[in-house]
């Protein structure tokens, strides 16, 4: 059953009105939601990036169906991997088991301000699965020392471990993040609907003797407005950074930068890679490639703070069940 979820764009919305988002949504009928984690927003349009785990904790005391992600989290520059075991548990303990991990190698605009440069593609994979394989020692509630190639741990322990276990989503987005990571999550975490990437995870998993199943998890932006015109010109002016891909948006510093990238991207290119509007049947369509290539879970970024109300008053729930009808 492919679930659909709601994501708390933090880039756009203040944290008040996040948590408030996050209960209509819960009541529109989403299966589960995922917040981003960035200190900074993508485009200073966007105007926004309150701290995601405190936003979370609220949201886990504000709801009380919906699975919670982070999406993504990075573990290894702003965040210690040993804080992010930490926060994992005790969000956990307060989403009474209805939260999973979701962590990745990060990118520059958001990890760049604690001065710690930035390294390779493949030196910030190095430092994941590192990280990954300390928080998961960290949550299993025991002492850990660890002295490895990136991080040192000393004498550290969580004391408030959850009863429901803490799984692990990993972002991938080629094959050797691929091979890299499938040893050591749960959970696949995708931003392209890539088939090959999805058979390729399950491949790498069952070929090193670990169970398949888990979630396959994906996102895409929309842009719903009952004026089209409005949504095009909304969607250009705060997701155009969207389409530069994975390579660029990983490496650039500033708002000021994905600003400079983005100058002479269209509205017009921008509503062929975005569905805008209010035609539920196009943003169906533009789902379903997502579902075919194998997602589970596929959460929907509403763009633009001043139609999130409307949004999810009106357009959520006959748009979930176009989603439901033609997914399952």
């Amino acid at each position: 059953m492919t679930r659909f979820g709601y994501t708390l764009m933090t880039e756009q919305s203040g944290p008040k009105d996040l948590v408030q988002y996050a209960v209509s949504a819960e009541r529109a009928g989403f299966d589960f939601e995922v917040s981003s984690d960035h200190f900074s927003p993508w485009l200073t349009t966007q105007g926004h990036a309150p701290n995601a785990w405190t936003l979370l904790g609220a949201v886990a005391h504000a709801t009380d169906r919906v699975a919670l992600y982070t999406y993504v989290t990075c573990p290894t520059m702003r965040y210690h991997p040993a804080v992010v075991a930490q926060q994992a548990a005790t969000l956990q303990i307060l989403a009474d088991g209805r939260f999973a991990l979701g962590l990745g190698s990060g990118e520059n605009l958001n990890e760049h301000i604690v001065g710690k440069g930035w390294p390779t593609v493949q030196r910030r994979h190095d430092m994941l699965s590192e990280a990954i394989v300390i928080i998961r020692q960290l949550l299993s509630g025991e002492l850990v020392d660890h002295k490895g190639d990136y991080f040192q741990i000393d004498s550290a322990r969580i004391w408030d471990i959850p009863e429901e276990p803490v799984t692990i989503g990993v972002a991938v987005s080629g094959e050797r993040s691929l091979h890299a990571f499938a040893k050591l999550g749960d959970h696949m975490i995708a931003v392209e609907p890539d088939d090959k990437l999805v058979t390729g995870w399950h491949a790498a998993r069952q070929a090193t003797g670990l169970p398949g199943g888990g979630r396959v998890i994906g996102q895409i932006p929309i842009c719903w407005d009952p004026d089209r015109g409005a949504a095009v010109e909304r969607a250009h002016a705060e997701f155009r950074w969207f389409g530069g891909g994975w390579d660029v948006n990983a490496d650039l510093p500033t708002p000021a930068g994905f600003a400079g990238a983005t100058r002479f991207v269209s509205p017009d290119a921008v509503a062929q890679s975005i569905p805008c509007g209010p035609d539920l049947d196009g943003i169906v369509e533009a789902v379903r490639p997502y579902w075919e290539a194998g997602f589970t879970d596929i959460a929907l970024v509403q763009i633009g703070d001043e139609r999130q109300d409307e949004f999810l008053a009106k357009a959520a729930e006959p748009l979930l069940e176009k989603l439901r009808a033609a997914a399952n």
